[in-house]
């Protein structure tokens, strides 16, 4: 019965090509999403849902298809925000934004999920249990739209939830996961330096906040190498050291920015703790003033055992036990974490790999559009072999 709905995407994929280009078009920032959840409200209410619900938890969009047959409750989800990155890619479809682009794919995920629901939708008699469709807002920047539409409610009475990520650096034609950690924890900080500014010529009557800062750098260097257990996972990555004006000024302040990934909250905390550590007495040291501001962003995303293997029994019934694929975890975050954190389910990677495969984030990335009619394949086979397992378990 759900090989009509999976043959019923071959039609829709022309369709779902010119809604990845409309949206890649009219990209819109996190939080600042006004035109994209109306479309998207628009779209689920044109192919025939009445269930569809707007503004969940700040500008999400919650839909439910009620099937024929009795079955699971499933929610499956896409993100719909963009990034500030300007689009440099000579396409039709490029950006009309200034200075805002979808480079992460999530324009194809809100295209794939909508008309894999008209698929659905249309073939409601053949469907076993309700789909709930989570159309998030948000997840490029924390505290992301997740959480927020979770307390709104989007996962009451589910049973799983499932997500996918359109990789542009993974093959075209493979799906990627793996049971238990997958992405990490991704936490971000600011280290404030308020030294005393001066002439060049006079460094004993300063304190010099690019001396000390540069201290608190090498030191956080020594963090993973030194405090964290070699077996354990973590990163500390700075991204920005700023100070300065002109070259025979000492300035009187400084900041460091920076993010932390990892997979163990124990080893978060004591990274935590390491840098406060390292940003008061190096500061002491120095003279300085320092001050610490340490945001913890979103937490592991741990796949369920059991929906995991259903994510890989339907890649390998679509694509072939080669095209599933047990991938190493990654060190990015995602805010799918949450649902994860209150209902079983599974996230995996749908291989994107265009011609030029520029990486997520990157001013030409793009993707091999072919990925989402696989993805969207993938969410109707979860939705069999899921029910299929209910019934063999019972």
């Amino acid at each position: 019965m759900y090989g009509k709905m999976i043959e019923q995407l071959e039609t829709e994929y022309p369709h779902m090509v010119e809604w990845r280009r409309h949206f890649h078009e009219n990209p819109e920032l996190s939080f600042e999403e006004v035109e994209t959840p109306k479309k998207i409200a628009a779209f689920l209410r044109d192919i025939g849902l009445e269930d569809v619900e707007e503004g969940v938890g700040g500008r999400g969009i919650v839909a439910k298809i009620h099937g024929a047959l009795p079955g699971k409750t499933i929610a499956l989800r896409a993100d719909f925000d963009a990034l500030p990155i300007q689009d440099a890619k000579d396409v039709p479809y490029k950006s009309k934004v200034e200075g805002v682009s979808h480079a992460c794919g999530h324009d194809a995920h809100t295209s794939t999920l909508l008309h894999t629901a008209k698929a659905l939708y249309e073939n409601r008699e053949d469907l076993q249990g309700t789909i709930v469709l989570i159309h998030q807002f948000a997840e490029e920047q924390t505290p992301g739209g997740a959480k927020p539409m979770i307390e709104a409610g989007c996962l009451e009475g589910v049973d799983e939830v499932y997500g996918t990520h359109l990789w542009s650096t993974f093959p075209v034609g493979s799906v990627f996961t793996k049971s238990g950690p997958l992405m990490a924890a991704s936490d971000r900080f600011a280290i404030t330096i308020d030294g005393k500014g001066g002439h060049g010529a006079l460094p004993h009557q300063t304190i010099d906040p690019i001396v000390c800062g540069s201290a608190i750098v090498q030191s956080l260097q020594h963090v993973v190498s030194r405090n964290v257990d070699p077996l354990q996972s973590a990163v500390l990555s700075l991204g920005a050291f700023e100070s300065g004006g002109p070259f025979n000024v000492i300035p009187a302040n400084a900041q460091i920015l920076g993010t932390v990934r990892t997979f163990s909250r124990d080893v978060q905390v004591s990274v935590k703790k390491r840098i406060a550590e390292i940003v008061e007495y190096t500061g002491k040291a120095n003279g300085a003033s320092c001050s610490l501001h340490y945001e913890e962003g979103y937490p592991t995303l741990h796949n369920h055992e059991k929906e995991t293997k259903h994510v890989q029994r339907a890649a390998e019934e679509l694509f072939g036990e080669d095209h599933s694929l047990e991938m190493d975890p990654m060190m990015g975050g995602e805010d799918f974490s949450y649902y994860l954190l209150d209902k079983p389910g599974a996230f995996f990677f749908t291989g994107a790999g265009h011609n030029e495969a520029y990486p997520h984030h990157h001013p030409h990335f793009d993707i091999e559009e072919k990925a989402m009619l696989q993805a969207s394949k993938m969410f109707i086979k979860l939705i069999k072999v899921s029910n299929e397992e209910e019934v063999s378990d019972g």
